[in-house]
């Protein structure tokens, strides 16, 4: 499957008595739907999935995917301290017809995060697991910080297609991308190369029944997350369902959790991002790769420093209650946190609007 872009990993909303606000949760994915961010991620760190009962999850699970557009990724995140109850996570999310799972580092034994743990954990789960797997490193949080060797192993395994690093460090970004560049696996792409996804394919064959009697072919859906083989031609454009589809190689992919570190993460190889500042800034973010991907070095340079202040600030420093309040002020809904996370001060709140003054969406 490629992953390419921008994703927000959104928030989950409550009331003010910390039950989950489910109006709010589909209006805000309905809202994601309609920017430019290539996909959705569910129950990362920003969604505040620690907080939430096993049965909440299931439920956030089972909104997002039905509020969110078909043409939308959608990442759920599954990760637990054990690999079995990842697994189960992980085949609830398979049954809703998520396209991928995020699984963040198992860390709090720390004395089982030698290499050789974090290396079974991750190929058990691989092996079992319904669904493409991005490794989740996010040491700020975790206090672990997988290392780039282990990555690179596990990044052999099929199953394993990407990894989001948060860590901000770009030197690391860079060792996994050089590390990995012989990794290439067939995935489909639409015309204008943008993913396509089992659940993708499924809803157009739903959409024209009648595709197959038109001329067009059915592909295995194993081949999006590059575990089975496609056709070899990759220039000839198919015809699935409704979906004009065609086949380009992939390699295990490098995604980024730094927003203000987007631009030069991107020109050392890293191929799309996982942003909490996106979930307050989705086009802001987007405009950044998009430039990017144009080849237009000085803009996207120029559209980094214009949330760089502000995403430091609000996401590295204020953390979930900063992004929450910065959603409201931008049309979204953020709310606030289930305790012990506090609101934020009026001071704060100013201070966050000052630095978004001139970041709407």
């Amino acid at each position: 499957m490629l992953l390419n872009g921008i994703f927000p990993p959104i928030t989950t909303p409550f009331y003010p008595d910390e039950r989950i606000y489910w109006k709010k949760l589909e209006q805000n994915v309905e809202q994601y739907s309609r920017t430019p961010v290539s996909g959705i991620v569910v129950l990362g760190s920003t969604g505040e999935a620690l907080m939430l009962s096993d049965q909440e999850k299931r439920d956030v699970f089972k909104c997002c995917i039905g509020a969110a557009a078909a043409d939308k990724v959608m990442i759920a995140g599954t990760g637990m301290e054990s690999m079995i109850e990842t697994l189960h996570l992980t085949e609830y999310a398979a049954e809703l017809r998520y396209d991928a799972v995020m699984v963040r580092t198992p860390h709090y034994y720390k004395r089982q995060t030698q290499p050789v743990n974090i290396l079974t954990f991750y190929r058990a789960l691989a092996d079992r697991s319904p669904l493409p797997i991005l490794i989740y490193n996010f040491p700020q949080s975790t206090g672990y910080d997988i290392p780039t060797e282990v990555v690179i192993e596990l990044a052999e395994h099929p199953k394993i297609i990407a990894i989001k690093e948060s860590s901000g460090s770009i030197d690391k970004v860079e060792q996994m991308v050089k590390a990995t560049r012989h990794i290439k696996r067939p995935v489909m792409v639409t015309e204008t190369f943008a993913a396509v996804t089992g659940r993708m394919m499924k809803q157009a064959q739903a959409a024209a029944s009648s595709a197959t009697a038109n001329g067009g072919e059915l592909v295995a859906v194993g081949a999006l997350a590059g575990t089975a083989q496609a056709k070899p031609s990759s220039a000839a454009v198919q015809v699935i369902g409704s979906m004009k589809t065609r086949q380009k190689d992939a390699g295990f992919q490098v995604l980024v959790g730094a927003a203000q570190k987007l631009e030069p993460s991107l020109a050392v190889g890293a191929v799309a991002a996982v942003l909490a500042f996106a979930d307050c800034a989705p086009t802001a973010c987007y405009e950044i790769y998009a430039a990017w991907k144009d080849g237009d070095v000085n803009l996207a340079r120029e559209k980094q420093q214009r949330i760089a202040a502000a995403a430091t600030r609000v996401v590295g420093e204020l953390s979930v209650p900063g992004v929450k309040y910065a959603m409201d002020f931008n049309g979204y809904y953020g709310g606030t946190g289930r305790l012990p996370m506090l609101p934020l001060t009026s001071d704060v709140k100013a201070e966050i609007e000052k630095l978004m003054e001139n970041i709407r969406n």
